[in-house]
């Protein structure tokens, strides 16, 4: 009998040491079979805990962060016990391996696989694959974990997770309802995608910034796997996606890259074959748009790759789909955990490969451009240091006082001057080829039908002016920055106004019961010369306040500032500081729509930039309450983007219009601005379509959807004129390079201001189809129209899109408290 037990012990490829440990299975920890219920996120954690308690000398648990929501992020790490005994040992030598540390490499035969899970939260079957195949791993597949290390990141959204699964078990019939009509398979706004801030972390990745996302690249970065795996949910009409992926690739991706998904592919289908599953490759998913959980890894030399399982949030438990085929949970995870088993074995057999190709693609010698010269506008250098300190990726002062290259400002060839506090980015560094993909001018593209936005290029992103240069730039290491200078008693203090520093300053200072004023005109005082928008804070507004002196610079060091003294009224060149054009800044009440009709996605980018990043109150007003709401109690309204014909009937229009009239604000983004695009009173006008040849419509069926692409912009950076003497362009240049998400296009306002627009339809950098293009001359980016003592304020183009186009956020923060500026408290 014993014999016969070890025999099946080496068939199934476990040890007596394993087998004797009793790992719990998912089904014995959770209390029901795996699949037919949603667990919660603390259930989850609490299993991998289970697990590592039973076998810690295969398994560490390391928590690596916390959401906005106070739950845990956690990693696992599996492998071999010799291999966790090691685990630093490999970590340092797989690094070394891409130059990343320093020192010659030894022993690399292990590959190193990370699995991240859920990261949309309502796409809930993979992290209960998770929990399943870690057993698997744990007691069936303990040949693979000899050779290679497995990182699984069991949910990295858990916030948005627990909000659909909390909501699925309080709404779900029992047993559950597969009419696809019934409510559980219908989530209410904003559903389950989202992290808190309704940010979709999948396109978060090269940007960070949210919580979950920052904590994971350290994570990361620490690590840099072979193999990266994200695992997703489609529609329910869709079965099964995996690699390879979908032109375009970047072209920085290897051949090997390319060849070895392929690979992978093969061998999932190898086990979809088997059980008749159904699948499709190649299609849909591009590897193109930097910041998704398969691109980014890939451009740090991984196999990055999306796995897609039919089901989405609409599944639930199970639900019929249009094929006639109940698709259940117990299905879904099924074939993610066969995936992502697939997925260790290919990279077990191929370990060696991977550790060497993996070292090969840290080689950037081919790289056209070999510095990245970037100057300008100071705190816009600093934020931009920071994201690339996420990254890890390394960046220098220049030392030269000119570069020459491609200039991103004219589109051509040509020179930037250079000061010391210039920023230069090389690619003679490991991370030199995500250092091309963040910075190149303009991404090759080899298919304009592609899956995200096209264009993305940091130094339009930060509004600075770079060059691309062929050749190495003079530069050496940051120096430490000088300290903050105590302020002295005078008649008042001024501070530029060009930057979210600055914006974050007035907004303190707001906050701390300030009257702090700006000027719409540039002015002269004690030698100095102050632009519009510059702030003032003077002795005499403030000589309520106790400690005023004190209490600003203790605000002032805190942000950084650099204030000027100013020791009287009387200016060099007018206006005088007691002059009707230097106003003083309300301390605005601002309400901001949410919930049905409001894209969720620009909202929460809003709701993140007023609490994390201005750090100024704002109140959410949902859009069912709307006609119930006394507007009177604001002075500003802003509109996220959003479909509100069903909530903006007549009447509602006309209190709103009334409540602008009386010196209100609305400041309407992206599709918000069709509420009042051709209405009544309104100047604002759809731009009406210039190709007025009519054209047979005989395009073949095969050819439609390439041909509609004519018709889009698929995120593009087009260079606006701007109007900076009025106060929302306060703090711009006279020209700002403007993402375009969509095709959209305004004529410019009769009766208003127009105070952005484009006048050359030249694509900078990404993809805008031909029909589109010739739609956009003379359309609004910005603009302003009065009505009685308020104003409407339109965003044509949305500055707050996934938070990271850094340089149009003081576009909205000038409209809150500088356009129109009626200095009242409510």
């Amino acid at each position: 009998m014993q014999r016969l037990l070890l025999s099946l012990l080496f068939v199934f490829g476990l040890s007596l040491s394993t087998f004797s440990q009793n790992i719990p299975s998912p089904n014995e920890f959770l209390g029901y079979p795996i699949g037919t219920q949603f667990s919660r996120h603390h259930q989850v954690v609490d299993y991998f805990k289970a697990v590592e308690k039973a076998v810690p000398k295969q398994m560490k648990l390391e928590k690596y962060g916390e959401t906005y929501e106070r739950r845990p992020l956690y990693l696992a790490y599996i492998s071999s016990e010799e291999n966790i005994k090691s685990l630093e040992n490999i970590r340092e030598n797989n690094l070394k391996n891409a130059g990343l540390l320093n020192g010659t490499p030894n022993n690399l035969e292990v590959a190193i696989v990370w699995l991240s899970y859920n990261v949309h939260g309502n796409e809930a079957s993979s992290t209960e694959a998770s929990m399943l195949t870690l057993y698997k791993l744990l007691t069936e597949k303990q040949e693979w974990l000899k050779n290679t290390i497995v990182i699984i990141d069991p949910c990295i959204n858990p916030d948005g997770r627990d909000r659909y699964v909390n909501w699925f078990n309080e709404t779900a019939s029992q047993p559950y309802d597969i009419d696809q009509q019934a409510s559980e398979h219908n989530e209410p706004w904003p559903g389950g995608r989202p992290n808190h801030y309704l940010f979709d972390l999948n396109r978060d990745w090269a940007w960070a910034s949210q919580i979950e996302s920052a904590s994971r690249l350290k994570a990361y970065n620490k690590w840099m796997p072979h193999i990266h795996v994200d695992f997703h949910e489609q529609g329910i009409n869709e079965p099964y996606y995996f690699a390879p992926a979908a032109e375009p690739f970047h072209e920085i991706i290897s051949d090997f890259q390319h060849n070895f998904q392929t690979e992978i592919g093969k061998n999932h289908a190898k086990y979809f074959d088997k059980e008749g599953w159904l699948f499709f490759t190649r299609e849909r998913f591009d590897l193109f748009y930097p910041s998704y959980g398969d691109t980014y890894p890939t451009y740090m030399g991984a196999i990055g790759m999306t796995y897609e399982q039919g089901g989405h949030g609409r599944a639930g438990l199970g639900i019929l789909n249009d094929e006639g085929h109940v698709l259940t949970l117990v299905e879904r995870l099924t074939h993610h955990t066969t995936t992502g088993l697939s997925t260790v074995e290919i990279a077990s057999k191929n370990a060696k490969r991977l550790n060497d190709e993996f070292g090969k693609f840290f080689d950037n010698s081919n790289l056209k451009y070999k510095s990245y010269a970037l100057s300008g506008n100071s705190d816009r250098i600093e934020r931009l240091k920071s994201l690339l300190e996420k990254h890890d990726i390394a960046f220098e002062n220049a030392t030269t006082t000119k570069a020459t290259g491609y200039n991103y400002t004219t589109g051509k060839q040509g020179s930037i001057s250079l000061n010391n506090n210039s920023l230069v980015v090389h690619t003679n560094q490991p991370k030199g080829k995500m250092v091309k993909v963040l910075f190149e001018p303009n991404a090759k593209l080899t298919d304009s039908l592609t899956y995200d936005i096209t264009a993305w290029s940091m130094p339009y992103a930060y509004g600075l002016d770079a060059v691309a240069s062929t050749t190495k730039i003079a530069s050496t290491k940051p120096t430490s920055t000088t300290e903050y200078q105590v302020l002295q008693d005078a008649y008042g203090y001024v501070s530029d106004w060009d930057s979210m520093k600055d914006a974050q300053f007035l907004a303190s200072l707001l906050k701390a019961n300030f009257r702090v004023r700006f000027t719409e005109k540039p002015f002269t005082s004690n030698g100095k010369s102050f632009e519009r928008g510059s702030l003032i804070i003077t002795k005499g507004d403030n000589a309520k306040l106790d400690n005023m002196l004190s209490t600003l610079n203790s605000i002032a060091k805190k942000h950084d500032k650099a204030l000027a003294t100013i020791n009287s009224g009387f200016s060099q060149r007018t206006p005088d500081i007691g002059s009707p054009d230097i106003k003083l800044i309300n301390k605005q009440k601002i309400a901001m729509l949410s919930g049905e009709g409001t894209s969720s996605l620009n909202y929460g980018a809003l709701w993140h930039f007023f609490e994390q990043q201005l750090h100024y109150p704002v109140t959410s007003i949902n859009t069912d309450n709307l006609s119930r709401t006394n507007l009177d109690k604001y002075n500003i309204l802003i509109m996220p983007s959003g479909y509100y014909g069903r909530i903006l009937n007549e009447d509602l229009m006309k209190t709103l219009k009334d409540w602008v009239r009386s010196g209100g604000k609305v400041i309407a983004i992206d599709a918000a601005l069709r509420s009042f695009a051709g209405k009544d009173g309104f100047s604002l006008k759809y731009k009406s379509s210039e190709n007025s040849e009519e054209s047979e419509n005989l395009t073949p069926y095969a050819d439609r959807e390439r041909e509609y692409a004519n018709n889009l912009i698929t995120g593009a950076i087009f260079k606006s004129k701007i109007d900076n003497t009025h106060p929302m362009a306060f703090g711009y240049d006279n020209h700002y390079f403007t993402l375009k998400i969509g095709s959209s296009a305004y004529d410019l306002l009769d009766n208003g201001y127009n105070v952005g627009h484009i006048s050359d339809t030249k694509v900078f950098s990404g993809f805008a189809g031909k029909n589109a293009l010739n739609n956009l001359e003379n359309t609004l980016v910005f603009g302003e129209e009065r009505m009685g003592s308020g104003s409407f304020i339109y965003m044509a183009d949305n500055p707050m899109f996934r938070s990271f186009w850094e340089n149009g956020k003081l576009f909205l923060v000038n409209a809150i408290f500088f356009v129109n500026n009626n200095a009242f408290e409510l």
